[in-house]
């Protein structure tokens, strides 16, 4: 389901703040998990980033596995970004290990770099004591047996219903005080991007954190209206940065678009 001075290093830390809140369902501790997940190893989806400047660099969310982590068999949930800010190039590189069987998180890593600065950050999750570790002694209990990062929420948001007016209240998020996250479901439309046009449920995610939004941020998401519930597009409004923009580009595997409108 993931400090103020990330938003000044990088063009790739402004994108990834989009990514911050999406939601998972209900906090009911571990399940088992449901036949047909919308999202598998082979997914790959390319984004168009952009701000009031313009375009400011591409990233990729994918999905790879099984892979082996904590014991148990995960699926590795990636984002990649390049860009530049400026004369400035700046790589972000994300990784969730997430367990489709309980859908939860058990591992978390991200890199950034740039010329003038780099931030690392490695995330361990014991699901059974409730506990998170990270580096330089950071860590605690969690408050939920099945909790999520930054990019877990991203992809679990697809599995919630999202009917007209459905609202939820999360709290599983590994970071207690990034508790709650609600999501609203604000309609259904069309929604353009460089992939095509598509008909989509407009989601908005009301966020926690006071380091990157000075108290609670507010986020977009349009998915697409069908089974796979593709991101088509993501907006967010960050400090210093302004409006911030992720929009489809292509796909492959459960990301392919042909172009055309999804959900016929």
């Amino acid at each position: 389901m993931i400090a103020s001075r990330w938003i000044d290093r990088s063009a790739g830390r402004l994108l990834v703040a989009l990514l911050v809140a999406a939601a998972a369902a209900p906090d009911a501790g571990s399940q088992p998990v449901e036949p047909g997940l919308p999202f598998a190893p082979g997914e790959r989806c390319v984004y168009r980033g952009s701000n009031r400047l313009g375009r400011v660099g591409t990233g990729t969310m994918y999905v790879e596995g099984p892979a082996r982590e904590a014991g148990r068999s995960t699926w590795l949930l990636r984002f990649d970004f390049n860009g530049r800010l400026g004369p400035v190039s700046v790589t972000d590189q994300t990784t969730s290990w997430f367990d489709p069987a309980t859908r939860a998180s058990v591992r978390y890593a991200k890199r950034e770099r740039s010329p003038v600065s780099s931030a690392t950050q490695d995330v361990r999750m014991d699901l059974a004591a409730r506990r998170w570790q990270g580096l330089n002694g950071t860590g605690g209990a969690m408050t939920t047996a099945a909790p999520l990062d930054e990019l877990s929420f991203l992809y679990v948001l697809r599995t919630l219903r999202l009917d007209d007016g459905d609202t939820y209240t999360l709290n599983r998020h590994y970071e207690p005080g990034r508790n709650p996250v609600t999501v609203r479901v604000i309609g259904r439309g069309t929604v353009r991007v460089p992939a095509g046009e598509f008909r989509t449920i407009e989601v908005e995610l009301r966020v926690r954190d006071p380091n990157r939004y000075g108290g609670d941020g507010i986020i977009q998401v349009h998915l697409t209206d069908d089974a796979r519930r593709i991101m088509v597009r993501m907006e967010s409004s960050v400090p210093r940065a302004g409006r911030v923009v992720l929009s489809l580009q292509s796909g492959t595997g459960g990301c392919a678009t042909p172009g055309g409108i999804a959900s016929r």
